[in-house]
Formats: C-alpha cells, sequence, structure tokens
C-alpha cells in the first residue's frame, strides 16, 4: 500500500462509520465499551509512534513545549466555545441540532487529519500508524452523532461530509509539510499530542463515565491498546 492509498484510509473508515449508524444502535453500555477501546488505541497511537517520532526529530525543546501548550490552550479554547453553543441551544427550549457538538466534532476531525498528513510527511510508518489508530476513533464517530435531531440518512451525510473533511486536511498538511524541517514537523505533532490527549480524555472516556460501568471496561481500553501496538509492533518486522 502506498502512502497516498493509505491517506484514504480514515476517510473511508468515516464513511462506514455512518453506514453502520444507520442498521446498528448499540446499548449505552456497548458505546462505552467501544469509546474505552478507542482511546485506547489513541494512547497507544502516542505511546508507541508519535512520541518517539518526536525524540527521532530532535527538535529544540522550547518549540515542543510551545506547541503543546498552544494545542492544549486551542482545546481548551473550543470546549469553552462548545459548551456556550450548547448552553445556548439549551435555553432555547426548542429540540434542534447540537451546533456545539457539531462544530467542536468538525474541528476535531480537522485538526485530526492534518495531524495524520503531518505523520505522512515526517516519513517513516508514522503516518499510517495515525491513519489506522485514528480511523477506530472515526469508525464509531457516527454512533456518537445519533440523537433524535441527527439520525438515519442524515448521520450517513454527516459523516461523509466529516470524511470529505479529514480527507482534505491529511493531503493539505502533507502537501504544507512535505519537505519542511524536522522542527516545523515535530511542533505540529507536539500540538497533535496536546489534540489526541484532549480527545482521550475530555471527550471519549468523559463520554464512556457517563453510565455506569462494569469492571470490564478497563478492559477495553488496555485491549485497544495491545491491539494498536500489536500491529505496530508486526509492522516492524
Amino acid at each position: 500500500m502506498t502512502p497516498f492509498m493509505a491517506m484514504f484510509i480514515p476517510a473511508i473508515v468515516a464513511s462506514m462509520g455512518g453506514l453502520l449508524a444507520v442498521f446498528w444502535s448499540p446499548t449505552h453500555q456497548m458505546r462505552s465499551l467501544i469509546q474505552h477501546f478507542a482511546a485506547g488505541v489513541v494512547l497507544a497511537a502516542l505511546a508507541v509512534e508519535v512520541l518517539p517520532e518526536i525524540g527521532r526529530e530532535h527538535a529544540p525543546a522550547w518549540i515542543l513545549i510551545a506547541s503543546f501548550t498552544f494545542g492544549g490552550l486551542m482545546m481548551y479554547g473550543m470546549k469553552l466555545w462548545s459548551m456556550r453553543l450548547e448552553l445556548r441551544e439549551s435555553h432555547s427550549g426548542e429540540e434542534s441540532f447540537n451546533y456545539g457538538l457539531i462544530a467542536a466534532t468538525f474541528i476535531d476531525v480537522a485538526v485530526d487529519g492534518f495531524i495524520i498528513g503531518a505523520g505522512f510527511a515526517a516519513g517513516g510508518n508514522t503516518g499510517v500508524i495515525l491513519a489506522l489508530g485514528l480511523s477506530v476513533e472515526l469508525l464509531f464517530l457516527g454512533l456518537s452523532l445519533v440523537s433524535n435531531t441527527i439520525k438515519g440518512w442524515r448521520v450517513v451525510i454527516m459523516t461523509a461530509a466529516l470524511a470529505g473533511v479529514v480527507l482534505t486536511c491529511t493531503l493539505l498538511g502533507n502537501y504544507l509539510l512535505s519537505g519542511a524541517s524536522t522542527s516545523v514537523i515535530s511542533a505540529i505533532l507536539a500540538f497533535g499530542v496536546a489534540a489526541l490527549l484532549y480527545l482521550v480524555t475530555d471527550e471519549l472516556l468523559v463520554e464512556a463515565h457517563v453510565i455506569e460501568e462494569k469492571p470490564s471496561s478497563t478492559l477495553w481500553l488496555f485491549a485497544g491498546f495491545l491491539v494498536f501496538w500489536s500491529i505496530q509492533l508486526f509492522s516492524g518486522e
């Protein structure tokens, strides 16, 4: 598989998630287990590929610290913005699209796509590993969008739009960063670390803990980490 073909994986998987949401409506308990699994996969992507790649680039420490800090502040600002939109909609008293959630989702997916593009620009297996890891999250993204106002083929249309965003940002990130210095690529990846940590701690796991958990939920997180780590280990042989 060529790197160009691998760039299409997240978009294809995101579209499949929309189709899955039309025919399958998992229980809250099952959704929580899936979110734990996805969180484990993203954590593994950070631990076994992104952070080691940043270390191999040997960028100045201050650049990495500044980029990570900026990423964390940006994600925090996005959270406050989406919360304000959701609060405004709840005060309206009308059942409508959750614009705060939708806007935050599109921004998240755009950031994910650009990070994947940066991974491909860095060379090696980083781009492919990131594409595979974040595809697990995108597969079940359609399920998280299902609500009283967004269901059926509306979810398919929404996830198709998200697939277009992630593919566009992946191609754009790879194009802009191809030939860039190691410091620039490392800065983008450090920003991505902050964004992915936000995804795990403030989205996937927070939503997964909304309901009362079973003890086996933690095993799903470890399973997600192990599956992704195993893929990375075998791909390196």
